[in-house]
Formats: structure tokens, C-alpha cells, sequence
């Protein structure tokens, strides 16, 4: 190297064009060129050595490939790129001989070796490609990446010499055919590079099923009919499949759904189907094998009760997948292997996406340090007196480039990882929801529902966030390292005081500020669950609430919290505001302390312009990766505990498939010999010695006392049980009817379906036999109508019904059915059993298993099984067990005591059984016969059952689904829906949303956020005015003026210290704020709840109310405020930027306007699309966990049914659903950071071209300040986009409360122009005058012209059919529902006159149902706190409860529980019979008060009431005939009329009477 020229021996030395470097042909000229060896070597190798580093990995890739085409089948395009390369390596073979030649001609004086190597590589790499153009057609290629990035290195390698060419041209240095035919050489490489760009669309013209066939993983089960049946069909493919490689990097494919999404409102038909590579089937299959492949090598696979290895398969069936395991496994265990890794089998399967985004993140961490450097570069150029602009140009578009390739290279590092988390999260949720299937009645005992829901919910979205925290974990700290190297290099030691002032902050931040924050949010989440669980209790005994009058106390318990939760999120959100102020000043502080440091060190140290302006640069790099690190970490940790939770779940214990034997050339359809079965293990077993054999084709009974082992009988003939001992064995498959009834959130009709085909007559056949043609004649939408979640728009009977239909639907040939007539009435119960169970019956050639409590059922069986105390204690015929007086003997005593009541078809059965078990056992029975005892009980009879035939009930087990069905009956249109679909929402942030959320938190507060604001970004752009101008004054003798320079320090501290508080208020102002809204907005919420009539409760489900108050709320409470600061915080740069920018270059103005106009644009188009796209995705979550929760209720069903395979295939269409909504989102996010960080890269380019240009009119530290606020803008830019989108979505929570505080609400409580005298009423007469009501506008009436009175202390019964307005009547008087005409008197008062607890805490009732709510049984007898403790002893005792309360160590502060969950079903009944003897109001209404309770309960209730009601008027809607037969009087309704009203025995005297048929239907006379 000499006078700055290098010489390379290949190259020679015959002139200095062909040195390798030559400062003054390349650099220090107007008119600068490259050296002929420069081009020869760098700019040829360069992309040749690119393409064959890559290729050996390259052809390995493609060699695993399957092949799609032959040689034979070239398409246009790829036959054209063939041609084009072919042409190129005749070129190289002509450069080549026209050296050699050149070289024996001595035209080339001692020719280099470089003119004879650069064509042999030439022709080497394009041989290499030409070979590689149709291979890759052949495995299927498109578009090739290698190809595409080699023509472009090939293009910008060729354009200097394309130059060089010409210029020698014109100046005669080279030959014309040299130069001609590199002009080709280069035309044609442009040409390969156009047609890179074009995707080869006849690679997709192939048979597509058998591409996805032979890239589906071997363990893969090809598609099945079930996954067919719940397959959505997709219109188009993702077009991500079919883009050019120039269309990834950039993510241009997604540009035509975003494009969509602006023009009108997205919806999922319009997203595109799943990628394979993503699809659950696939990634199940990979991690299947290697999950499989963990258990074997680590010697943990889950075991069975029976020591069979399991694990997690493919299939949902009992198949079992062969395990692929390692030639080195060999099948054996390693004993020196610890726990299996979750982790290590989620790498294996899909973590290699993990390496590509780690090598992206290594360029993203190259080029982002590049950036800086380039800055000092250009800021030297602007300092230095050189003449050659090009030069500046050329670090101007050098800039740009760089900027580009970290925005490239960080976008797709963040899209690997986000689309790795995507599958990592698809992987845990398939697995947890494939092993739930599996797990057996032990497993199940060590987790709740719950708990397996969060891990698909919870913890699979900790695992789904690891991968991008990983890339943080390792890459922060290597750009904290060399961001701190090249700091020292400028600051020298001062480096390391600004960077440890920059650890002082953010260990302040994020961890002690983080954990208390995180502290106050547990504490926070702990009152947010109380305030939730009480608003549960309260919706859920929202009637019972408003019958009391019970609102107002209710509503101070529920501010009582809602108080408490707002201090602790006041609290967190000061403390937030502390860590805005190290966010928004942060630089400021670390750059004054690193300043002051340098300063003071030295007087010969001098701030100029490149070291203050590129140290700023650099200390805006450590930002990012100081905040991002801690949070990756934590969230790391998080992801091992989610690991290591969701790995011990997949090693629980699942069910033993050898529990059951399946034979189907068995002798007997069902047959257990020496069966000794247990729920768990660790305790004693429930059934024990159990020889059993079922022939093929019989009925069978089993029967026995409560708990002596009937269902679990059945669960060990399903295999359910662990098996100790003995053998199980089925001939065939299995139907099965639970006692509790499960039911799908689905149509009736596929609920009975199940996935058979549809078939009308035998379809009809079953619903006549299960009596639920009278249903569907009642049901809005008949079969069509939607069963909403656990059934709960149907009656128990009806659930049962359905069930039992299910079953019968199926047509499979053992039909095990576990009490399914204890449900429903006695009519109906003896309707399915002729029809459907019975010798007679549908089922009558099937071999059926069928527990009852029922013995009129028995004489008709063929054998029955009694259980006793968990052994079968008899069995035999049911004439043979009677005359054994033995077990079934006692079963039919304690059934005779508890059914004495029977309707006149069963009497005669009855006193025959009772004749011959007296006779059998002797004169002891008799006592306990006797009449006195048999009166005595009577009275009860469950109201749990229902009737489709006849009776009072109806079809409907309780008044509430009968107020239901009134309500929805007459929905136009819409009859067969129980819920519509919630309304997602549309469209941007209104002015009105806008406006409530401001006067919520206070305008002036706002008013006062933005004046701050607006003085931090003058302070912000002040300061670094004040520090460009400062960067000028320049030296002094080689030394600062420290006088100067203190001034000018001082000055520069007062801007930050005005940006402090600035900061300082703004961020105070958003906490105070926001939790002013919070307050403001829940209180209004909850006032409007509490006021709703109560048809607001009966026509909004519940779960939706639960959602403003959850979900909602807690989105006000926590990410509006956190996306409103957020916003803010990037505000106020991005304006500070464009201040900035303009002061320094004002030309600059003219690019900022249409940039400014292009981001508008770009940032309308993203949001609309975007916050549709996240809302779809938000839709698209819930169906898996409310799929997943239903399947897990119905696992016995499901596995008994041996319908897994189709419910798995439904889990994995809905999570591929899930994942084709998430796609978008995810890939939206990188689409929108592309194209803003490329406006933001043309701010820099614009700002650097203006500052060369005007290198002569402004200083090096005006271009500086430009160019570091350039550099800054791109992530202020994505911040504020992202937070702004964020927050519209969010805002729209206050949309939705205000929604529901607008809604109508009902009569005011109290009403101070009418008064009472505190005594009222006195009397208790009850008088309706010509009453009329309907329960809302646009329904039918459902009381006509009532009228009637009650004397004071009068006992009336009130009875009707299902419909007739029993309930409504009951509803008027407590005013629940207005009425339209007439009117409503007690005691001469008009109750419409009164306030609603005016009148409400004058009545009393005790409803069917007990309403119990967590707390103390004094806060649940007395809410309103309105009573004395001796006043709640004296009602507790005459409520039979004192002994109760008196053996509790806490007495009345007792915890009930949720919902009383701590008392039985009696006690909760003798507490509501409690609350109403506190009132002792002089009327009472009884809704079937005791038809939940047992014999005692109810005596105690009925003689209570006699006793302490004595004078009161008392109101019974009975249900049961039996029960006001002793009363004064009996009112008749019929369809909103009163029909008859006269003593029972009167009307009983009338034979035409309605009451006499109703008495005669219940078997009374």
C-alpha cells in the first residue's frame, strides 16, 4: 500500500486501474469510479460467493422437498429464466476466450490472473443456477429466495461497472465487444432480477390433495369425515403461499386484505384459510412424536391404573399412535433421564423458526449500530471543507439503505417469533384439550375446569410470548455492550456516568417501581374478584333483590369495594406516572449526566458537533433494550412456570383402554367378572366384588338406596373407574344417558343428531317417544331453537328428554341409561318407558342397563340388579326378589314412604307392595305404615319434575322458564335464537365516546394534559436547540471557556427541568384522571343496573351484564389510561420531530406536508382494518374455551359415545379459526411498521439530502439535531399509530356502559309526595280492579281484566297451567311488571302511587327457589342491616335454624359460601323462612316455598308458617294441588283470567270445575 492505493498480485501492476483501491480515482475526485481488480474481484465474487456459501444447505432443503413436477413440465416463466441463464453462461465462455485471446494477441499487455478467474466463475455460478432454476421447479418452488437475492447482490454489483463501461467508452480505454458484451451480461441479469419478482403460478396448477398428502407428517392421520363436517370453508388460500420473495420482505401480500378492510367492515369470510404449516393437524403431528419421544426417553410416560404406558395421541379415539422414536432410543428406557422436557419437545417440532429469527435479530443488531456511525460519518463530511457532494449523497442514500435493512431485519425477526409463539400456543392448547379426553376420575380430582381452561388460555399465552422475549434475553445485552464501547469512544470514562445513571432508571422502572405496581395489581385483582363474585350473586338473585327492596344496601357493599380496588389503581397509576417521567426524559437525563461528566473532566474537552449528536443517537439505542430486558426476562420466567404447569397436566394419569374389553363374538353383551372398581387410588374401593353378565337383547334394572353404588355400576361398565381387580367386557359400542343430563350449546335438533345423518321418520319416531312433541310445539323455533350454554333455556325434565333422545338417535346395540326418568313426571316417565325403554318399546331389541328409582317400572324387566352399600347384595327377577324380603325389599319401603302420593295408576301397586311387605316382615311394619304416617307425608312430592302430558307444571319445571319463554316467544323474526350476537362494533372513536370519557375523568384535568403537554415538546425541542447552538461556539485555545460553558450547562439543565415537570403533571393529570372516569362510569353503571326493571334481566343474558362489570371495566380501569399515555408519550415526539426538522432545514417543510398527508392516509387505512381484524380475533378466542369447558362436562358422554375423534377434529377447526384471525393481526402489526419506518427512513434520507445541500448555509449542528430526531421518529411513529389503534378499541368499552346506563329504568324507589303511616298495611287486604298488564311493549297480555279481593288474613291458593299467569300475578303485585290498565289496592292504597320500596319492603315472599349470598347468615337474613341481634335470634329460632347457628364457633357471622354453598339445600330454605319472620309483613306470598326440601324441612316450614302467619294474608302459587287443599279459598287462573275462585271444597263439588280436572289429572279424587 502506498499514497493511499492498494495493490492485489492477481491483479498486477501494469497501471493504477488496476490496482485494488485507488483513493484518487475512487474518492478524492468529482467524477469517482471504481478500480478495474475492485470490479473484477469484489463486485463479481460478492454475489457468486453468496450463492455458493448458501447453496449446499439450499439443495439439502430441496432434496427433503417432495416432487411436485417433472423435467417435462417447465413452465413459461421457468423455461425463460432457463433460457436467460443459459445465454448468460455463453457470455462468460466469450469473456473468457476473448482474455485468453487478448492474452496471445498481447492486446493485454501481462494480462492479469483476474481476467481468466472472473469469467471461469461466471460461468461456474451460472451453470450452478441453471441447474438449480428447474430443480426448484420441480420441488415446487415459486419463487426463490437464494435466486432473488443473488440477482439483486448481481444488480447492484453490475451497475458501477455498467458506469465504468461507458465511461471508458467515451474516452477509447476499452474494446467495444468487451463492453458490448458485458452490456448483455448485465441486461440480462436485470431481466432475471424482473422476473424474480414474478410468482410461477403453475407450480399451484397441480394436484393439490396430493401436495398436502405427501407433506402431511407420517403420524398424521389423513382427514377425516369428522374434521370434514367441521371444516370452514375458506375462499382463498393465504397469499402468503403464492407472494414473491420481494412481497414477503416487505409484506405486500397482506396489503390487499388491509385494502378491503378500509372499503367495509371486515368479517372472518373474508380472511384466509390457515397455513399448513401452521394448521393444527400438522403441528400436532411434529409435536406428538417428539412430546412421545420426551416421555420415552425420560421414563415418565403417564401411566394408567393398570401400568400401561400412554401419552398423548394424534387421535382422539382409544388408537394409539406408534411412537417414532430415535434408532439410538431403541425402545428402551433411560433410567438416567430426569423429568421429560415440554420445552425441548416444543423446539424439536416447530422451534426452528427460532433460529431464523435469531439471525435476523444479529443483521438487526449490525445495522441499527450502523446507523450512528453513518450519522458521524456525514456529520464529519458537513464539518470538513471537501468540494464533493456526491459524497454527502452517497451517505445520504447509504442512510437510507441501512435504515431499510433494520426495518427489514427486525420486522421479520419480530414475525418469526410472533408466528413460532402462534404455533407453540397451538401446540399446548390441542395437547392440554387431547389429554383432558384422557384423563381419568384421579387425574381429575388434583384440577378444576378452571384450571384447565387457563392453561389453554392463560399459560398457552405465556408460552406464545416466550419466543420474542428470548431474542431480547440475549440481544439486549449484546446491544447494551456495544452501544457502551462505542459511547467510550467518544465520552471516553464520562460514557460510563450516563450509562449508570441509565441503570439507576430502569432497575427503579422496572423493577422496584414494577413490583410495586405488580404488588398493587394482585392486591387490586383480589377486590376486583370480590366486587365481580358479589355482582355475580346479585345478577344471579337479581329477583329476589328487588322482592325485598334489598338495592340500596346491595349497592353500598358493592362501592364499599369498588372504593377500595380505586385507591389501590389510583396508587398504581401514580406510580406509573413516575416511570412516564424516565420514559419521556430518560435521554434528557442520561445525555446531561454523560455531558457534565465529559465537560468537567478535562477543559480540553469540547462538545462538537458529531460527538454530541451522535452520542445522542446512541443513547437513544440503549432506550429501548434497557426497558424491553427486564420484562423479557420476567416474561421468560413466566413462560418456564406456564411450561412446567402444562407439562405436569400432560403427565397426569389417563383412562386404562384395557378397563374395557371389546368383543364382539362374546356370548353376553355385558359381563364382569371379579370387579372391584375405585374413583381414586388413595382410597377405599367403591364397588367391590361385582360378578355380573348381561345377555344380549335385556332389560335390566338396577336399583338401591341413595349412594349404594348405582351410577358408579355404570361408570365401571364405561371404563370411567380405575380398575383394582377383575375384568370388564362389551360386545359392542355403547350409548349412554348420565343422570345429569349434558347438553350442547347448539340446536336442539343436533343435540339429538349428534353428528348421525338426518332421517325424518325415524327422527319424528324418537321425538314422539321421548314426549318432546309437545315441547317443540311450545319452544320458540321448535327444534331449531338454540340451547344455550348447559342448557339452560330448557327444564330439567326437558334436558333429560333430549339426552335420552340423543341415545335412542344413535341406534347402537347396549344402551346404558342412569336414571333418566327421576327428572321428569310420572305421566311422562311411564310414556318413555313404554315407548322407548319398555319391552314394547324403540329400544325393546337392545340390551339396556337402566338405574330407576321408579318401582312401577320394575315388574316389566327382565332381571334387576340391587346395590348395597357398593356389592350387588341381589339379583333376580322382580317376583323372585320380593319374595326374598331381602335389599330390594328395603328399597321398596323407603320408596313406598317417599311416593305415597302417587296418582291413582300407581295407588293400587302401591297398597298391594305395602300388603305384601307387611305380611312378609311382620306387624313392626305397620307402625311405620300407619296412617297418621302416611298423611304426615303426603303433602310432599317433588316439583323438579315436569309433565308433557298433563298436570299443572306443564312442560316447564319452574315459573322463571315459563317468564322465559313469554319473553322470547314473540320476538319477531328471531323465535328459534335465545341469544343474539353481541354486537362487535364498528367504525372509529365518536365524538360522543370522547366526550363522556373527558367529562368522566374532568375537562379541566384534560384542559391541563395537553397545556403540559404542549410545554414539555418546547422544552424537549428547546434544549436541543440550545444544545446545536452550543455544539457550534466551538474551542477557545484548544479549551473550553468554562464560564461558557457553565452558562450554557445551566441552561441546558432548566429545559430539562421543564421537560421534568412537565412530564411531572401530564402524567399525574392522566392517572387522576382516569381513575375519576373509572369511578365515574362504574357508579353510573351500577346505579342504571340496579334501576332496570327487571324484563332487563329476563332479555339480557346475564353474562353480558357480567361483561360491562368485568371485562369492561377493567378495561377502563387499567388499558385506556396505560394506551392513553402511551399515546401521548409518542404525541409529543413526533410533533417535537417535525419541529425540529423544519427549524433546522425549513426547505424541509415541503417533503413534510405530503409525508404528513401519506401517514394520515397510511394510518386511517391501518386502523380500520386493523381494529376490526384484533376484534374478529377477540370472536374467534371464545367458541375454543367454551368448547373446551362443554367437553369437559361431557367427557364420560363423549368417550362413551367414542365420539373423541369428532370433537377433537371440532377443538382443532376452532383453534385453526382462532389462528387464521390471529395470522392477520400478527402480520398486520409488521405491515404497518414496514411502511411507517419507510416514511420515517425517507424523513431521514430527506433530511440528510437537505442538510448536503445546504452545506454551505447551515452547521454541522443544525444537520445533527435534524438527523437524530429523523432517526427517532420511525418508533415514535409506530408507537403512536399502534397506541392510537389500541385505544380506539379500548375507548369502546365506555361506549358499551354508556349503552347500558341509557337503558330504561323502572319506577323510582321512593316517592316523598305520597306517605304511608309506618304501620301500613295494617290489615292486609289485597283487592285487583279491572288489571291489565304485559311484561313489555308490543307483547300480548298476559293479565286481562282481572278482579278480585282478599279478605285480611286470608289463605288463598292460586293454581293454572303452565301460562295461565300465576307468576305474572305475583310479578304485578311487587310491581316487577307495570300494568297497563286498572289497578292494584292493598288496604285501600293505590300501590302504583308508591315508591317500589315503599311498597316492596311491606310484602314478604319466599320464593321456590332459596337465594343464598356470600357473607354472614346475618348479612344474609338481614342485608340492610335494619334489625337487632335479638330480633335476628328470635327469627332464627322460629325458623328451626338456632341450633344450627348456636353449634357454629362464629354464630351469625357464619360464611354461607357462594351461594350458600356451606348449607345444605333445607338450611337455605329455613333462611329465607327467616328473612320473612323478620318482617313479619301482614302479606306473604309463597312460591312452592318448600318443594325443594325434604320431609322434615317441609313440616317444619308448613307449621312455622300456620303459627307465625296466623293473621297474615297469605298468597301460594302451588304447583302441587295437595298442598292448599286445606285452604280458605283457591284461585283458578286460565290464559290471564281468573276462571274460578271459591273454597276447594266447593269447587270440588263441581264436576265441570277446572279445579276438579286439575285435581282429578293429579290423582286427588
Amino acid at each position: 500500500m502506498e499514497n493511499n492505493v492498494i495493490w492485489w498480485d492477481i491483479c498486477g501492476r501494469s497501471s493504477k486501474y488496476w490496482a485494488f483501491w485507488d483513493d484518487n480515482i475512487s474518492v478524492n475526485t468529482s467524477n469517482p469510479d471504481l478500480t478495474r481488480c475492485f470490479q473484477e474481484t469484489v463486485l463479481v465474487w460478492g454475489p457468486a460467493g453468496y450463492l455458493w456459501l448458501c447453496l449446499p444447505f439450499y439443495i439439502y432443503f430441496l432434496w427433503r422437498k417432495p416432487t411436485v413436477f417433472g423435467y417435462s413440465h417447465l413452465s413459461l416463466l421457468n423455461l425463460s429464466k432457463l433460457i436467460l441463464g443459459v445465454i448468460s453462461v455463453i457470455i462468460g465462455v466469450m469473456s473468457l476466450f476473448q482474455s485468453v485471446a487478448d492474452g496471445v494477441n498481447e492486446t493485454t499487455p501481462d494480462p492479469p490472473v483476474v481476467m481468466y478467474l472472473s469469467p471461469v466463475i461466471k460461468i461456474l455460478t451460472m451453470t450452478a443456477v441453471c441447474t438449480l432454476i428447474p430443480y426448484e421447479f420441480r420441488k415446487g418452488i415459486h419463487s426463490s429466495a437464494l435466486l432473488w437475492f443473488f440477482w439483486l447482490l448481481s444488480v447492484l454489483c453490475g451497475i458501477l461497472p455498467f458506469r465504468s463501461y461507458i465511461l471508458q467508452i467515451n474516452q477509447s480505454s476499452v474494446s467495444l465487444f468487451e463492453a458490448w458484451l458485458y452490456f448483455l451480461y448485465f441486461s440480462i441479469v436485470m431481466l432475471q432480477f424482473c422476473l424474480a419478482f414474478i410468482s410461477d403460478t403453475k407450480v399451484f396448477s397441480n394436484d393439490r390433495q396430493q401436495t398436502e398428502n405427501e407433506r402431511t407428517p407420517l403420524l398424521m392421520s389423513k382427514p377425516t369425515e369428522f374434521q370434514k363436517e367441521f371444516q370452514v370453508k375458506v375462499q382463498e388460500a393465504c397469499p402468503h403461499e403464492r407472494s414473491t420473495v420481494f412481497s414477503k420482505i416487505n409484506f405486500w401480500w397482506l396489503t390487499s386484505l388491509i385494502k378491503k378492510g378500509y372499503k367495509r367492515t371486515l368479517t372472518f369470510d373474508d380472511l384466509w384459510a390457515i397455513r399448513t404449516i401452521d394448521s393444527t393437524e400438522t403441528i400436532m403431528g411434529d409435536f406428538t412424536r417428539e412430546w412421545n419421544r420426551e416421555l420415552v426417553t425420560s421414563n415418565s410416560l403417564p401411566r394408567n391404573n393398570n401400568s400401561i404406558p400412554t401419552g398423548i395421541y394424534q387421535n382422539g379415539n382409544t388408537e394409539k399412535v406408534k411412537i417414532d422414536m430415535k434408532p439410538e432410543f431403541d425402545g428402551k428406557r433411560n433410567q438416567n433421564r430426569g423429568d421429560p422436557s415440554l420445552t425441548m419437545a416444543l423446539w424439536r417440532s416447530c422451534g426452528w423458526a427460532l433460529v431464523e429469527g435469531g439471525v435476523h435479530m444479529i443483521f438487526f443488531l449490525a445495522f441499527n449500530l450502523g446507523k450512528p456511525l453513518l450519522l458521524q460519518v456525514l456529520l464529519s463530511y458537513m464539518n470538513s471543507a471537501t468540494e464533493f457532494q456526491w459524497q454527502g449523497f452517497l451517505l445520504a442514500g447509504a442512510l437510507f439503505f441501512v435504515s431499510f435493512c433494520v426495518t427489514a431485519f427486525v420486522q421479520h425477526a419480530l414475525n418469526s417469533s410472533y408466528i413460532l409463539g402462534m404455533r407453540f400456543r397451538t401446540a399446548v392448547t390441542a395437547a392440554v384439550y387431547r389429554k383432558a379426553l384422557r384423563i381419568n376420575s384421579q387425574a381429575r380430582k388434583n384440577t378444576t375446569v378452571g384450571e384447565i381452561v387457563n392453561l389453554m388460555s392463560v399459560d398457552a399465552q405465556k408460552l406464545q410470548d416466550a419466543p420474542q422475549n428470548i431474542h431480547w434475553v440475549w440481544g439486549g445485552p449484546l446491544m447494551i455492550a456495544l452501544v457502551s464501547y462505542f459511547l467510550y469512544q467518544l465520552l471516553g470514562v464520562a460514557a460510563f456516568a450516563g450509562l449508570a445513571t441509565l441503570v439507576v432508571i430502569t432497575p427503579f422502572n422496572t423493577i422496584y417501581v414494577g413490583k410495586k405496581v405488580k404488588s398493587l395489581q394482585t392486591e387490586q385483582m383480589i377486590q376486583k374478584d370480590k366486587r365481580i363474585k358479589l355482582m355475580s350473586e346479585i345478577l344471579n338473585g337479581v329477583k329476589v333483590l328487588k322482592l325485598y327492596g334489598w338495592e340500596e344496601s346491595f349497592q353500598k357493599k358493592v362501592t364499599e369495594i369498588r372504593n377500595k380496588e380505586l385507591s389501590l389503581i389510583r396508587t398504581a397509576q401514580l406510580l406509573n406516572a413516575a416511570t412516564s417521567m424516565t420514559w419521556f426524559c430518560g435521554t434528557f437525563i442520561v445525555s446531561l449526566v454523560s455531558f457534565t461528566v465529559f465537560l468537567k473532566i478535562s477543559d480540553e474537552n469540547i462538545l462538537t458537533a458529531d460527538r454530541t449528536f451522535v452520542s445522542l443517537s446512541l443513547i437513544n439505542l440503549l432506550d429501548f433494550p434497557m426497558t424491553v430486558l427486564p420484562q423479557a426476562v420476567m416474561g421468560i420466567a413466566q413462560a418456564m412456570v406456564s411450561t412446567k404447569r402444562i407439562k405436569n397436566f400432560l403427565q397426569e394419569e389417563e383412562i386404562n383402554d384395557d378397563n374395557v374389553k371389546y368383543n364382539p363374538s362374546a356370548e353376553n353383551a355385558i359381563s364382569v367378572q371379579g370387579g372391584e372398581f375405585s374413583w381414586d387410588l388413595k382410597e377405599a374401593p367403591t364397588l367391590k366384588g361385582i360378578d355380573v353378565t348381561v345377555p344380549e337383547g335385556r332389560l335390566i334394572a338396577i336399583v338401591g338406596q341413595v349412594g349404594s353404588g348405582k351410577t358408579s355400576l355404570i361408570s365401571a361398565f364405561l371404563g370411567e373407574m380405575v380398575k383394582l381387580k377383575g375384568s370388564v367386557q362389551l360386545k359392542s359400542n355403547i350409548a349412554y344417558v348420565p343422570q345429569q343430563a349434558w347438553i350442547q350449546y347448539s340446536t336442539l335438533k343436533e343435540n339429538i343428531l349428534f353428528a348421525q345423518g338426518f332421517k325424518r321418520e325415524k327422527y319424528d319416531k324418537i321425538l314422539e317417544a321421548c314426549a318432546l312433541l309437545p315441547d317443540l310445539e311450545i319452544l320458540p323455533g321448535g327444534d331449531n331453537i338454540e340451547i344455550g350454554e348447559k342448557g339452560i333455556n330448557l327444564s330439567g325434565g326437558q334436558k333429560q328428554r333430549v339426552s335420552l333422545a340423543r341415545a335412542a338417535y344413535q341406534d347402537l346395540d347396549i344402551y346404558l341409561l342412569d336414571d333418566p326418568l327421576s327428572a321428569v313426571d310420572s305421566h311422562v316417565g311411564k310414556h318413555i318407558f313404554e315407548k322407548v325403554i319398555g319391552p314394547n318399546g324403540l329400544l325393546k331389541n337392545k340390551t339396556r342397563v337402566f338405574v330407576t328409582h321408579g318401582i312401577s317400572y320394575l315388574p316389566h324387566v327382565d332381571q334387576i340388579l340391587v346395590m348395597n352399600d357398593g356389592r350387588i347384595s341381589e339379583q333376580g327377577s322382580y317376583t323372585e326378589l320380593l319374595n326374598n324380603n331381602g335389599a330390594f325389599a328395603d328399597f321398596l319401603r323407603v320408596y313406598i314412604n317417599e311416593n305415597e302420593d302417587e296418582e291413582d295408576e300407581d295407588a293400587d301397586q302401591l297398597a298391594m307392595l305395602r300388603e305384601h311387605l307387611s305380611t312378609s316382615e311382620g306387624s313392626g311394619s305397620e307402625t311405620n305404615l300407619s296412617d297418621d304416617g302416611l298423611k304426615k307425608r303426603k303433602r310432599r312430592r317433588s316439583s323438579r319434575r315436569d309433565s308433557a302430558a298433563s298436570g299443572l307444571s306443564g312442560l316447564s319445571d319452574s315459573d322463571a322458564w315459563s317468564l322465559k319463554r313469554q319473553l322470547t316467544s314473540q320476538t319477531d323474526g328471531l323465535n328459534n335464537v335465545l341469544i343474539e350476537e353481541e354486537s362487535a362494533g364498528s367504525g372509529g372513536i365518536g365524538l360522543s365516546i370522547l366526550k363522556t370519557y373527558i367529562q368522566a375523568g374532568g375537562p379541566k384535568t384534560f384542559l391541563v394534559i395537553i397545556i403540559t403537554l404542549s410545554l414539555y415538546t418546547a422544552a424537549r425541542v428547546g434544549g436541543d436547540i440550545w444544545l446545536s447552538a452550543w455544539a457550534d461556539d466551538g474551542a477557545v485555545n484548544g479549551t473550553q471557556d468554562v464560564a461558557k460553558t457553565d452558562f450554557r450547562l445551566g441552561v441546558y439543565g432548566a429545559f430539562g427541568a421543564g421537560q421534568v415537570l412537565s412530564v411531572i403533571i401530564e402524567s399525574v393529570g392522566v392517572a387522576l384522571a382516569s381513575v375519576s372516569a373509572s369511578k365515574v362510569l362504574h357508579d353510573i353503571l351500577l346505579e342504571s343496573t340496579f334501576h332496570n326493571p327487571m324484563s332487563f334481566f329476563d332479555t339480557t343474558p346475564l353474562g353480558r351484564i357480567m361483561n360491562r362489570f368485568s371485562k369492561d371495566v377493567d378495561t377502563i380501569d387499567v388499558n385506556v389510561p396505560l394506551m392513553l399515555q402511551a399515546w401521548l408519550q409518542s404525541l409529543a415526539p413526533v410533533f417535537a420531530t417535525i419541529v425540529a426538522i423544519c427549524y433546522s432545514t425549513p426547505i424541509f417543510i415541503v417533503v413534510a406536508i405530503p409525508l404528513f398527508i401519506l401517514f394520515i392516509l397510511l394510518q386511517r387505512v391501518y386502523i380500520v382494518s386493523g381494529r376490526q381484524l384484533k376484534r374478529i380475533d377477540a370472536v374467534q378466542r371464545s367458541p375454543i374455551y367454551s368448547h373446551f369447558g362443554e367437553s369437559l362436562l361431557g367427557t364420560s358422554s363423549i368417550r362413551a359415545f367414542r365420539q373423541q375423534k369428532r370433537f377433537i377434529a371440532h377443538s382443532d377447526q376452532l383453534l385453526d379459526n382462532s389462528q387464521a384471525a390471529w395470522f392477520p393481526v400478527l402480520t398486520s402489526y409488521r405491515w404497518i411498521g414496514v411502511y411507517l419506518e419507510i416514511l420515517g427512513h425517507i424523513t431521514v434520507f430527506f433530511a440528510a439530502l437537505f442538510a448536503v445541500l445546504q452545506k454551505d448555509t447551515i452547521s454541522a449542528s443544525l444537520a445533527g439535531l435534524s438527523l437524530t430526531y429523523a432517526l427517532r421518529v420511525t418508533l415514535y411513529m409506530i408507537l403512536m399509530l399502534r397506541s392510537q389503534s389500541e385505544l380506539e378499541t379500548y375507548i369502546v368499552s365506555v361506549e358499551r356502559i354508556k349503552e347500558y346506563a341509557d337503558t330504561p329504568n323502572e319506577a323510582p324507589w321512593f316517592r316523598d309526595e305520597v306517605s304511608v303511616h309506618s304501620g301500613w298495611p295494617n290489615a292486609g287486604a289485597v283487592r285487583f280492579k279491572d288489571y291489565e298488564t304485559r311484561y313489555r311493549p308490543g307483547l300480548d297480555l298476559v293479565l286481562k281484566g282481572v278482579n278480585f279481593e282478599i279478605k285480611p288474613g286470608e289463605k288463598v291458593g292460586i293454581v293454572g297451567r303452565t301460562g295461565a299467569g300465576k307468576s305474572s300475578l305475583t310479578l304485578a303485585l311487587f310491581r316487577l311488571i307495570e300494568g297497563t290498565a286498572g289497578g292494584i289496592f292493598i288496604d285501600g292504597v293505590s300501590i302504583h302511587d308508591l315508591g317500589l320500596h315503599q311498597l316492596r319492603c311491606k310484602l314478604t315472599i319466599i320464593p321456590q327457589d332459596p337465594v343464598v349470598f356470600s357473607g354472614t347468615l346475618r348479612m344474609n337474613i338481614d342485608p340492610a342491616e335494619e334489625y337487632s341481634d335479638p330480633e335476628i335470634w328470635s327469627a332464627v329460632e322460629n325458623a328451626h335454624l338456632k341450633d344450627y347457628a348456636t353449634s357454629l364457633s362464629k354464630g351469625l357471622d357464619h360464611e354461607c359460601g357462594e351461594e350458600g354453598q356451606n348449607l345444605s339445600i333445607g338450611q337455605r330454605q329455613l333462611l329465607c323462612l327467616a328473612r320473612a319472620l323478620l318482617r313479619r309483613s301482614k302479606i306473604l306470598v309463597l312460591d312452592e316455598a318448600t318443594s325443594a326440601c325434604d320431609l322434615e324441612t317441609d313440616d317444619l316450614i308448613q307449621n312455622t308458617i300456620r303459627v307465625q302467619f296466623k293473621h297474615s294474608t297469605v298468597l301460594t302459587i302451588a304447583h302441587r294441588l295437595n298442598t292448599i287443599m286445606d285452604y280458605d279459598r283457591v284461585m283458578v287462573l286460565e290464559a290471564g283470567k281468573v276462571k274460578e275462585f271459591d273454597s276447594p271444597h266447593d269447587l270440588l263439588q263441581k264436576k265441570r270445575s277446572l279445579f276438579f280436572s286439575m285435581a282429578r289429572d293429579a290423582g286427588l279424587v
